[in-house]
């Protein structure tokens, strides 16, 4: 009987150490896109003449390069029709412009031209709320545990209709923590950001990066965010999220669309260190 036990155990044991083995699936290959990061950022205190383009592709799923594009040709212009050409630098895929004139409330117009193909998109600067360090109040035993330490950012909000994004980056070696959030119900009250980390030590030294984004974009990040957290946390059973579009139109061909998003933001940057 017990023999009998212990065999009925080891291939027990075996069955699941089986389970183990990695199985990679021939999957489909698509047609690759272009994919645009073209986030105009204007922090405070700079001219913000400096501005920087990244075009790649998308690539197969077990790939681990990220394809970047060459000989594109990309610029912007404003509603007086001011141009600004971004030329690419000694990295491949990464367009660099050092003369560009952001203005708050003005309209800009992308425009890339790639493989015969033209991308626009159309989008206005958005301003921001400086972030005081004195508006940081730290917890100490916030978390499931209890014992994580917890910031949150205070900002007085104008009276108008704003919109806000914010990038968490601790110095803990991982990826930024991003969040949005409008005043369509408390525009011109106060509002606040929170971020905890279970890694967070004593010292640890936090770069806080505000924005004012337009309410398209805030809509965008929103649903970006939301479907990085359900693959991060929800359920390996869900559905698979469909494509977020973003605002970049092929005037040329439209079902061969870009992925990404074009955005102006001023923003504002801040560090606090755990103490």
């Amino acid at each position: 009987m017990k023999i009998s036990k212990y065999i009925s155990l080891i291939v027990f044991t075996l069955f699941f150490l089986s389970c183990e083995e990695v199985v990679n699936v021939d999957l489909e290959t698509s047609k690759p896109r272009l994919v645009i990061d073209a986030s105009i950022n204007w922090q405070k205190g700079t001219d913000g003449s400096f501005q920087k383009i990244i075009l790649s592709t998308t690539t197969d799923f077990y790939g681990n390069l990220v394809p970047k594009v060459s000989d594109a040709i990309v610029s912007i212009k404003n509603s007086e029709n001011a141009s600004w050409t971004f030329s690419e630098g000694q990295n491949a895929g990464e367009y660099l412009c050092d003369d560009f004139t952001p203005i708050i409330g003005e309209t800009y117009t992308l425009t890339i031209v790639y493989n015969g193909e033209t991308f626009t998109a159309t989008e206005t600067m958005q301003s921001v709320i400086a972030i005081n360090p004195d508006d940081i109040r730290q917890k100490n035993d916030a978390g499931f545990s209890g014992k994580d330490y917890e910031i949150e950012v205070y900002f007085k909000d104008p009276i108008a209709e704003n919109f806000y994004m914010v990038k968490f980056m601790p110095e803990i070696n991982k990826s930024p923590s991003f969040q949005v959030i409008g005043d369509m119900f408390t525009n011109g009250n106060q509002k606040s950001w929170r971020f905890s980390d279970e890694d967070l030590k004593l010292g640890t030294n936090i770069v806080i990066t505000h924005y004012g984004i337009s309410e398209a974009y805030y809509n965008y990040m929103n649903k970006i965010i939301s479907i990085a957290s359900s693959s991060a946390g929800g359920s390996p059973f869900q559905t698979p999220p469909a494509t977020v579009r973003g605002n970049i139109v092929n005037s040329t061909d439209t079902a061969n669309y870009a992925l990404g998003y074009f955005s102006l933001s001023e923003v504002d940057v801040t560090n606090y260190v755990i103490q």
